[in-house]
């Protein structure tokens, strides 16, 4: 595993981005972990988790792209502070879109905050998790209502390698239906690999009784 990637996992936990206990995702699924992004909270945080994003979209995408979409909300502050360390790390000058939940019908009017997209864009949606692929089918017609761009991808912090809608994973049903390639800073396996029995400050945080309460729920959800 790349250096990081182990440096991104640890950020998590020690940001209490990433959590063990009992949890409901908007799909619905009772799940014995839980990343919310949301926490990550001070300029020093969103400096370092822009970096981590940056590193992974220049990996996997280059300078092909030109705009970061951010679905409302958690996607907003997303794309810009990887629109900006994509530029400090990489001289990339990508600019960043978003959408309201509500239209808006004064001064910057329409759906979409920041650039606009236009005919020809290359787009990366960015987001923090993907479960059942939801907020991505939600998205893609408002992206592809505004005019003829192309997306690329999406990137993701963590792919819980899980299934989506029926059997095969989201990230796979997402790249049949839309055609666009999927990835993430980090999975759920080489999540689960590193912090086994692992301390990190001073405490485990994936003890054999979570890694077993992980198991269980792969046996059911697991891709």
């Amino acid at each position: 595993m790349k250096d990081y990637k182990q440096e991104f996992i640890e950020f998590m936990v020690e940001s209490s981005v990433l959590t063990f206990g009992d949890f409901t995702t908007k799909s619905g699924r009772k799940t014995p972990f839980f990343i919310n992004t949301g926490n990550f909270k001070t300029g020093k945080q969103l400096h370092r988790l822009g970096e981590y994003y940056a590193r992974a979209i220049n990996e996997n995408f280059g300078s092909e792209v030109n705009i970061l979409f951010g679905p409302a909300y958690k996607g907003i502050p997303l794309s810009v502070a990887a629109s900006i360390s994509l530029f400090e790390l990489f001289g990339y000058d990508v600019s960043y879109c978003s959408n309201r939940k509500e239209v808006k019908d004064h001064g910057d009017t329409g759906i979409l905050l920041g650039a606009k997209p236009v005919s020809g864009d290359k787009i990366v949606i960015i987001e923090d998790v993907t479960t059942a692929g939801t907020s991505i089918y939600e998205t893609m017609p408002v992206i592809s209502s505004n005019a003829e761009v192309s997306v690329l991808g999406l990137i993701i912090s963590v792919d819980r390698m899980e299934k989506g809608l029926g059997e095969k994973s989201a990230f796979d049903e997402l790249k049949e239906k839309y055609g666009f390639k999927t990835c993430s800073i980090v999975n759920m396996k080489e999540i689960t690999e590193y912090l086994h029995n692992r301390e990190i400050n001073g405490r485990i945080v994936i003890d054999d009784k979570i890694m077993e309460a992980i198991g269980i729920y792969y046996q059911k959800y697991g891709a």
